[in-house]
């Protein structure tokens, strides 16, 4: 991407920040801030070669995303995904792949997560003294910080990169380790690298329904088919 493109989209990601009330350091708990936005959210288990979509309608926001990929990458998609809900002029509904040319757009989207999910400010502050002032940040220094920001291995070091901390080199060799064997030989939980959320819903599409049924505004068996299409099963305790 041009310089120009990264600036713009830096700025971008600060302003987005600034509206979310976060700080320029921290890192950020992905549910909780679209709870907080309000953006209907659901993981269904769906293709390798699909991460996610969004969609929006005024101001309401909605998006997929695939739970068959591991956490990090989901985090990666959802943060995708918020460029195209509340920065992208013109969003339009689209595939989030890893496949393929990608269009100045998806590219834009992409350097938004990588920003938004890492930035500068925090991963300097995860990287000790000497490492900074020698130009080496070791290996236990990226896992501290692909855990603490919660990405994957590869956005982690590209993020480094992009930051000039590492070397072409540096992220070439960190690349080819093992990621949940390495991992685990530095006391790491590894459920960052797997599957999960399956089914999972996040927004009010629960408290509408609610709302609609306690308002008889809708029938009981109205209201359980809406719970059964977020996978809620109104038999459990």
């Amino acid at each position: 991407m041009k310089a120009a493109l990264l600036n713009l989209v830096e700025n971008q990601v600060s302003r987005f920040r600034q509206m979310a009330g976060l700080s320029d350091a921290e890192a950020v708990n992905l549910k909780s801030l679209l709870l907080k936005l309000n953006v209907l959210t659901v993981y269904r288990p769906l293709s390798d070669n699909f991460s996610g979509m969004s969609l929006k309608s005024g101001d309401r926001r909605f998006m997929l995303i695939n739970s068959n990929q591991p956490k990090c990458r989901q985090h990666f998609t959802i943060a995708h995904e918020l460029y195209h809900l509340y920065v992208d002029p013109n969003p339009m509904p689209h595939n989030c792949s890893a496949d393929g040319k990608k269009s100045d757009a998806e590219q834009c989207a992409d350097a938004f997560a990588l920003m938004f999910l890492m930035p500068a400010d925090g991963v300097r502050q995860m990287i000790p003294d000497n490492e900074l002032m020698s130009g080496h940040v070791s290996l236990a220094s990226v896992l501290r910080i692909e855990h603490y920001f919660s990405v994957s291995h590869s956005a982690a070091l590209n993020r480094l990169f992009d930051l000039r901390l590492i070397d072409r080199n540096e992220r070439d060799l960190y690349l080819q380790y093992p990621v949940k064997k390495t991992a685990r030989e530095y006391g790491y939980d590894t459920t960052l690298y797997e599957p999960g959320n399956e089914n999972l819903v996040i927004g009010n599409f629960g408290e509408m329904a609610r709302r609609l049924f306690d308002e008889e505004k809708i029938s009981e068996g109205h209201y359980i088919e809406l719970l059964h299409k977020i996978g809620i099963n109104d038999s459990e305790d």
